[in-house]
């Protein structure tokens, strides 16, 4: 399964980088993103491959949380990641 990285975990001061919401293509309820959380989630920089895990889901839309080990670059926004 992949999905797509819309935006850092953010708030009114500031953004986290290591935490990111991520959508899944045909997944638009919180009862169909529910399934994915405890998935684990892997972006590829190109070089090497960053592990994170979906933790929860974000609004209602079917949007899903990701915490990733590291801080993902500013260029994995609108990237490819991998759902296991």
């Amino acid at each position: 399964m992949e999905g797509t990285i819309v935006n850092y975990r953010r708030n009114s001061t500031g953004q986290t980088n290591n935490h990111l919401v991520v959508k899944v293509q045909d997944v638009d309820s919180r009862d169909k993103a529910s399934k994915f959380v405890g998935k684990k989630v892997i972006y590829n920089t190109g070089k090497k491959d960053i592990v994170g895990k979906i933790n929860a889901l974000h609004g209602n839309s079917g949007a899903l949380r990701a915490v990733f080990t590291q801080a993902i670059p500013g260029q994995a926004l609108g990237g490819k990641v991998k759902i296991e």
